[in-house]
Parts: structure tokens; sequence; C-alpha cells
């Protein structure tokens, strides 16, 4: 994308009613644009995050052996009533009535009606194990919206529910979605820890938050920092072994974390001193076992193996999808703007031109940007007629990983400039290298972008 192009507004002064750092760099950054109190239209470069984001998270369901699905946002209250949650569930729950005089409400979850639809279309234990999700926008009218997309009405999830015959079958489903959100988040350049939860409306005796940590979190949590020390990594995981999803489910949740809500003092008292850690964390997913507390009122029932008509365990998985781009923002940033991670990146490298309209750097930041294009990435090319400085701010704002720099001088000695956005570091490079090592760091986070052929050999002009 060529920025002349491109819808990019943004500021160079912080807006007055952003009160943390991701709300005040996406205004900044013109990434949204707030439409009413806790509602915000995504404009395209926000957009490309949250679709970055979104992509991940399916291909991690895909892994696991989940079925993606779509619900509408608008559902009928009867169902809700069949629950007994239409009355209890509050008043952020948004209310409305059709034309017909038939009460209706916006989505907050999904539970009711993803219960109807199985109860409608299986029967028999044969077609367990089913686990389905969506990601579709939500509302809760929340009294006090606040922190841009962190704390909004309406917002983008992933929510996922499994079907399974038993309750020891459900508590797989429980550990497996464990084990797929944190390569989730690991892929998208977080450290989110699970932490026991309290279960809120959904209900239910088992559930884990996963929490990023950071100074604007709301929450306050507690726990061991040798838990910090745990990574999935490049570890495989068979998701339909029972005893590797428990295993990494017992390394993950055996050390002490917990939020405010479920905080156990004297727990907490038996950790050596030196490991002990008060912080605060950001929530970006839940998982919950509710077993048949929406199957047996709704009356989602199969078939035995015995013969006999037995209500199944259910449970619940979220996914904060808008959430986690404020929730990225706040764990990677800097003075200077956003720092994106490498698998979440709106645009894979950025291209400043030092002196616009000079015939020798135009054509090779034209050669640079044909060049990554062709190998699947997507540059963006600040090829704007302005100074050098607001290029540079642009560019360490909007936060792009890594970044091209061209002017004449470098030209003559035939090399241009490589940086890294999280170090700062530069290194000059012939515009061949340079091309051929952003493409070999993005193609261990999009494998669909190696080549069979190594990069290094190729002439900078045969990749025109």
């Amino acid at each position: 994308m060529r920025l002349t192009r491109y819808f990019l507004p943004v500021l160079k002064e912080n807006p007055s009613e952003a009160q943390i750092v991701s709300h005040r760099l996406m205004l900044r950054a013109g990434m949204i644009k707030q439409a009413s109190a806790g509602i915000y239209s995504w404009l395209p470069l926000g957009l490309k995050v949250l679709r970055r984001i979104e992509q991940i998270v399916h291909e991690e369901q895909a892994r696991a052996g989940h079925l993606a699905m779509l619900m509408p946002t608008i559902q009928s209250a009867d169902l809700w009533r069949e629950s007994g949650r239409y009355d209890a569930y509050g008043a952020e729950m948004l209310r409305i009535t059709d034309r017909h005089e038939r009460d209706m409400l916006f989505t907050p979850t999904a539970e009711e009606l993803i219960t109807d639809i199985f109860r409608s279309h299986v029967s028999s234990y044969k077609d367990l194990p089913l686990t389905m999700y969506q990601i579709q926008w939500k509302f809760r009218d929340e009294i006090r919206p606040r922190f841009g997309v962190m704390r909004g009405r309406e917002f983008y999830m992933k929510d996922g529910y499994n079907f399974d015959l038993t309750k020891e079958d459900a508590l797989h489903a429980y550990n497996r979605h464990l084990v797929s959100y944190l390569r989730t988040y690991e892929r998208m350049g977080l450290q989110a820890i699970p932490m026991r939860a309290d279960s809120g409306p959904i209900g239910g005796d088992d559930t884990h938050e996963f929490l990023v940590l950071a100074d604007t979190g709301e929450s306050e949590v507690f726990y061991d920092s040798a838990v910090t020390d745990i990574r999935l990594g490049e570890r495989e995981i068979d998701y339909d072994s029972v005893d590797q999803c428990r295993a990494v489910m017992e390394e993950f949740t055996s050390l002490y974390a917990r939020t405010d809500e479920t905080h156990d003092a004297a727990r907490f008292d038996e950790i050596p001193e030196e490991r002990r850690r008060v912080a605060r964390g950001i929530e970006v997913g839940q998982i919950f076992y509710f077993g048949t507390k929406y199957s047996e009122p709704l009356g989602a029932t199969v078939q035995g193996p015995d013969g006999k008509s037995t209500p199944v365990h259910m449970g619940s998985h979220g996914i904060g999808v808008s959430r986690l781009v404020g929730a990225i923002i706040e764990a990677s940033h800097d003075d200077n703007g956003i720092i994106w991670p490498e698998g979440v990146t709106p645009f894979h490298c950025g291209i400043v031109n030092l002196k616009q309209g000079d015939a020798q750097a135009d054509e090779a930041c034209e050669k640079l940007y044909a060049s990554l294009s062709a190998l699947g990435l997507e540059p963006l090319y600040d090829d704007r007629n302005e100074r050098a400085g607001g290029k540079f701010a642009t560019m360490d704002l909007i936060g792009l990983p890594w970044r091209i720099t061209v002017g004449p001088r470098g030209l003559k000695n035939g090399v241009v400039e490589l940086t890294c956005r999280r170090t700062g570091e530069s290194e000059e490079l012939s515009p061949e290298t340079a091309v051929a090592k952003v493409a070999e760091i993005y193609a261990t986070h999009h494998p669909h972008l190696q080549k069979d052929e190594p990069m290094a050999g190729r002439s900078f002009h045969t990749w025109l």
C-alpha cells in the first residue's frame, strides 16, 4: 500500500478523552474513531490488525478440531426465558422489542442459541464430541464504558461451545481449549497467564481467565513469578490426547495465579517470598465448564450407549478479539508509539523515501515495494512529499516492526537502512539482502510465505 493512497488520519496530539495508552495510541494512529460511548468505527489500519488477530484465532481453532459457524447478533428472548437467564442477566443485556411486540435482545453471549441448534439436530452420542465456535459482534451495555476498546459496549469476540457425553469428556475439551488459547496468545507475541477465576453470569464450577500483565489492567492479580517462565513454544501437541492436554493444563495451572475475586491469601503466603507477585492484568479470554446447566433446562439430550436419554455436558470458551488489539498495545509500546509483534502487524514492513522525487530513490523504493509484494508480504510505502522527520514519526506511531529507509546518500554506496522498531537498531544492507532478511523473519510467523529456493541468492531485479 502507498501512503498517498491510504486513509490514515493520524493525530499529533494526545486526545484528552483517552485515559490509557492503548486508547490514546489507537486514536492517534488513526485506527478507530468513536461513534458513541463505548462504540467505535474501525478505520482501515485498525481493521487490518483486527483481521490479523481474527485469522490467528481461526487457525488455532481449526488446529484443535473446532468448527466455525456464525450466529445472529439479535436473539429471541424466549430461549433466555427457557434457561432462566433473561431476568437474571442484569442491565448489561440490551433488551429490545420488534414491530410485532416480540421481546428480543442484542447478543451478549450465545449459550442458549447454540444449545437450541444442538438440540434440533443432534440426538445420538455417536455424534459427539462436538465443538463449534463463532467470531461475532457482541453488545453489553456497560454502565461506564471506558478505556477505548478495552471496555467498550460493542466488541468483537470469539465464543465457542463444546458438547460431550460425560464430564470426563467435557473436561478434556476444557483442557484442549486451554492449550489452544495458550498457543493463540503466543503467536500474537503475548504471554497470557491462565488464572482461576469467578464464573459470573455464565455459571459453572470450573473456569480460568487468561490475563496479560499490564499496569492499566482492571484486575488485581496474585501469582507465583515462576509461572511467567513457562511457554508452549514449538511443542507439538496432539489435541486428541487426553494425557497430553491434561499435562499442559497441570503445567500452566499448578503454580499459584489468581484474580482478586478468587485470591486465597493463605495459599499465596505459602509461596517463597521472592516469587510472590502482585500486579494488574488485562483479561483477554476465559474458558468454562458448566456441565448440564444449559442442556437440562433446554432439553439438549442424546441417546447414550445404553439407549437412555441423557443431557450433554457443555462448556464455553471466549477470546476478546477486539480487546486483544488494545491489550497488545498496552503490552508493547514506547514513548513514540505502538510496537506491533510480527504476528499481528497491519503491514509487514515500512518503506521510507527520504527524497521523494529523486529518480534513483524513487526507483529503488518502487523495486523494494514490488519485491516485498512478490514474496507475499504487505509493505507500506511512505511516498508523501513530507520531511524525513515526519515520515519517521508516522512509522514509529503506527508501530510497523521493520522499516527500510532509502536515500540518495546510501544508494550511492549500494545500501539501504533496515531498522527494527522494537530495539531501534539499524544496519546498512544491499536492497536485496534487506528484502531477504525481512522475508525470512516473517516466514516463521506466516509459513505460507516460505519459498523453495534460497532468497539470499536471487538477483534483486529478478524479484520484480
